[in-house]
């Protein structure tokens, strides 16, 4: 099976994944969907991350060799590859890779041409560089943490999805491709630094510019898009389910109104002190009817609202169902490649790369026979735990 022969606008491209957790993995992913030929390097013992690989749907499309980057093997065969690869991706603090012999300065040197990723939460300097951190760090000291949540308490956490995946693992994903083209055009690679804080503060730009203009509070629950407009917002329903409401134009305000009766008593929507009387009224509909019902009244309407689903229900919603968002692969239900080209369609074409499993597969289709000798496992003590990625090597 030659996973470089998959479909996609990438297909032809080679990547090299330094074994990770979290951004890094998922960025390969993408990579991978859109249908480069990702290597993931994998070290003996694992990368500590508490999931069976079988099910790690952030490996899909991937190949994987086992090599143990402290033996005197592992580092040759890693450069072996990259002389032989368009991009590399690590997610190492600052300085781990340089003392492996995997640094850019090794890597460039090997390969002129490479784009080398670095994807951090902190970015490659700055006081906090060297210490450990996670996705609730980096969006909170960006402010993006601090925009999330009711006006009366505390902020609400996303998952790991604003700072890890959006303001990390996509804006890595831009970089690497934004260097790809410049070293196809010039043949001169080069180093991204991809630090979910710069990613997740570049997400807030609108905002900024709102603030900068009067037309945004530095204080949640309070502002057109953050729940404080009674119709832009979560509404529960009779059955304990929930309806989101984003009804901002007029038009489509009025069309919201009539299909929830809401009554031509009710405040106007432009009198910004009367908003929590209008919050009140709508609200007290909502609980009238249960999620399903509501959802049967709004369906094909232009009232901007939808029913809130869970993970496990929404592959089976009408819409989600109809384009094929989500697809079923070895059994696992997961997103499907996104987003869509026309000629060059992405595809989920191998489940999750198990650890070590093309090992063979890969030396020789990238013609790097050294990939055997230096996929000896080394000592059990080398094996990383969750708890020493976040102190050490493999910490975002």
């Amino acid at each position: 099976m030659d996973v470089q022969a998959g479909p996609g606008p990438l297909a032809g491209v080679r990547v090299v994944e330094l074994a990770g957790i979290g951004p890094g993995p998922f960025a390969a992913m993408v990579l991978a969907d859109l249908g480069a030929d990702v290597v993931r390097v994998d070290r003996p013992g694992g990368s500590g991350l508490a999931i069976n690989p079988t099910y790690d749907i952030t490996n899909r499309n991937k190949r994987s060799v086992l090599l143990d980057l402290k033996s005197p093997q592992g580092p040759a065969a890693v450069l072996d590859l990259v002389e032989r690869a368009d991009i590399l991706v690590e997610g190492y603090r600052p300085g781990v890779a340089e003392r492996l012999g995997v640094g850019p300065e090794q890597a460039l040197a090997r390969n002129p041409r490479l784009v080398y990723g670095r994807m951090t939460g902190w970015g490659q300097e700055g006081p906090l560089a060297h210490t450990a951190g996670h996705d609730i760090g980096y969006i909170a000291i960006t402010g993006t943490l601090g925009m999330i949540g009711p006006a009366d308490g505390p902020p609400v956490i996303p998952a790991n999805l604003v700072g890890d995946y959006a303001g990390g693992s996509l804006y890595l994903v831009i970089g690497v491709l934004a260097a790809l083209q410049h070293a196809r055009t010039t043949g001169t690679g080069q180093v991204v630094d991809a630090a979910i804080v710069d990613g997740t503060a570049h997400l807030t730009s609108m905002i900024h510019g709102m603030v900068a203009a009067g037309g945004w509070q530095d204080r949640r629950g309070a502002n057109l898009l953050d729940g404080g407009c009674p119709f832009y917002g979560v509404y529960e329903t009779a059955d304990g389910g929930y309806m989101a409401v984003g009804a901002l134009e007029k038009r489509f305000y009025a069309e919201f109104t009539a299909l929830l009766e809401l009554g031509e008593d009710a405040p106007d929507r432009g009198d910004l002190a009367r908003w929590g009387d209008l919050r009140a009224a709508v609200a007290a509909r909502f609980k009238t009817r249960t999620r399903d019902e509501w959802t049967a009244v709004f369906e094909q309407s232009d009232a901007c609202v939808a029913p809130v689903l869970s993970l496990r229900e929404a592959p089976g919603h009408p819409h989600l169902a109809a384009r094929g968002t989500f697809t079923e692969d070895a059994g696992i239900v997961q997103p499907a490649p996104a987003p869509r080209f026309s000629a060059t369609p992405g595809a989920v074409r191998t489940p999750p790369a198990q650890p070590g499993a093309h090992t063979a597969e890969v030396a020789r289709d990238w013609q790097v026979p050294a990939l055997d000798q230096g996929a000896e496992p080394g000592p059990a003590s080398e094996a990383t735990d969750v708890s020493a990625s976040l102190r050490g090597d493999t910490s975002v």
